[in-house]
């Protein structure tokens, strides 16, 4: 039975490899998905095991020279695959409507390409707002959505850029991502920059209302291919996939602007520190994004444990 099952895998694993678009299999981590499944699994056990019973008899690291190069290189980045999902269909030839995957090798196409597997790759650098967490023993950030955010993403964007690398109509939420992302790490560079930035930092609350626009416009835009007469999208899946996405956080986030905003919930008075990829004055942020669940999680002696946030 063993056999079977090992043989079974085996061949989907090279029915996966054969389906992979040759445009891309030459890029890094698009070899196998046994590659990047590995990295991402590592990060997990590091956020919720090893990382913090590593530090849990150590003083937090300072880093905030590092957060702000680290913080500053990711405005530059995102707003490089912005421009780059523009320049190769989003501001030329596409209509915004039922833009068809792209299957030649037009410049156009290879651009298109380049970008989404940028895209895909910056996914992982982003896994370093949680090794700063964990460093700076910022464990009440390292929420179950926070880590599941951080390893899905990647993880879900391998197949699409292995698969339709030039998505046509199902990029636009990475293009939109990005975008929202040059906001939110400039953000957090000031955040890190130290108390005479904080003046800077009145529009922290309307960066809820930025992530809840966000996931409006992604899906309206999806949305329409339920409505067109006719649109011979070659990857439905992809659009069922996206609209998903965008209503599910669309109302986790909307739960914490209700929790935090109108009912007030706040993380206790401790916690009311700046952190990298959070957020002052107690408002509980994960990777710049609030807390949807209006709960938190102390770390106690090295371990995550579930807690109520309190009311202040």
């Amino acid at each position: 039975m063993l056999r079977e099952a090992f043989s079974s895998v085996t061949k989907l694993h090279g029915y996966i490899i054969s389906r992979i678009d040759t445009r891309v299999k030459d890029y890094p981590l698009m070899q196998s998905p046994l590659q990047m499944t590995s990295i991402l699994l590592a990060y997990v056990v590091f956020s919720v095991y090893i990382g913090p019973r590593m530090m849990a008899n150590r003083k937090p690291f300072g880093l905030n020279r590092a957060m702000i190069i680290y913080n500053l290189s990711m405005v530059l980045l995102n707003a490089y695959i912005v421009y780059e999902f523009m320049m190769s269909g989003w501001a030329t030839t596409f209509t915004w409507k039922c833009d068809l995957i792209d299957v030649t090798t037009s410049p156009q196409a290879l651009r298109m390409i380049r970008v989404a597997w940028l895209f895909y790759f910056s996914k992982f650098v982003e896994l370093f707002d949680t090794v700063f967490f964990v460093l700076r023993k910022k464990q009440t950030q390292i929420t179950f959505l926070h880590v599941f955010h951080h390893s899905f993403m990647p993880w879900s964007w391998w197949w699409g850029v292995a698969l339709t690398p030039a998505g046509g109509m199902g990029s636009f939420h990475a293009m939109v991502n990005s975008t929202v992302h040059v906001i939110m790490y400039t953000y957090y560079g000031l955040s890190a920059s130290g108390p005479r930035f904080q003046k800077y930092l009145w529009w922290k609350k309307h960066m809820t209302a930025i992530q809840l626009t966000q996931f409006i416009l992604i899906s309206i835009h999806i949305s329409q291919y339920y409505f067109m007469e006719k649109c011979d999208y070659q990857m439905p899946l992809w659009i069922h996939l996206i609209w998903m996405y965008g209503i599910f956080f669309f109302l986790l986030f909307s739960n914490f602007w209700v929790q935090a905003y109108i009912k007030g919930n706040r993380l206790p008075v401790a916690d009311h520190k700046p952190s990298q990829n959070g957020s002052t004055n107690g408002h509980i942020v994960m990777n710049g994004k609030p807390h949807t669940n209006g709960h938190a999680h102390p770390y106690e002696n090295g371990n995550i444990v579930m807690g109520k946030v309190k009311k202040i």
